[in-house]
C-alpha cells in the first residue's frame, strides 16, 4: 500500500523560509513524475511546481517563480519544496503527489501559515 506523508510546514513570518519534504512508502520516486500543490481556503487547488521522474526538468508557477525551488532525492525516495521570501498569499495546506500520466498517489498535506 501507497503512503505519501509530507513535513514541514509550519508558521514563518512574511519574508522567512521554509523547506517541505515529502517521502512515501510503496513506491519508488526515481519512477514517477513529482509534484507540489497547494489549496488555500475558499480556493481551488492549484499547481505550485512539478519535477520529473529523474529530477533533469522542474516547472514552477508563475505566482512562486524565484522563491520556491522544487528537488528530488531518488536515492533517499524524498521530494523537497524550498519556499524563500515567503508572503501570506503562500498561506496554504501543501500536498505532495506522484504519478505516471496523472497524479494518483497524494499525502494528506502540511499547513504552511504566513504572518504578515
Amino acid at each position: 500500500q501507497v503512503q505519501v506523508v509530507e513535513s514541514g510546514g509550519g508558521l514563518v513570518q512574511a519574508g522567512g523560509s521554509l523547506r517541505l519534504s515529502c517521502t512515501a512508502s510503496g513506491l519508488s520516486f526515481e519512477d514517477y513524475a513529482m509534484g507540489w500543490f497547494r489549496q488555500a481556503p475558499g480556493k481551488e487547488r492549484e499547481g505550485v511546481s512539478c519535477i520529473s521522474r529523474s529530477g533533469g526538468s522542474a516547472y514552477v508557477a508563475d505566482s512562486v517563480e524565484g522563491r520556491f525551488a522544487i528537488s528530488k532525492d531518488n536515492a533517499k525516495n524524498t521530494l523537497y519544496l524550498q519556499m524563500n521570501s515567503l508572503k501570506p498569499e503562500d498561506t496554504a495546506m501543501y500536498y505532495c503527489a506522484a504519478g505516471s500520466h496523472e497524479y494518483n498517489y497524494w499525502g494528506q498535506g502540511t499547513q504552511v501559515t504566513v504572518s504578515n
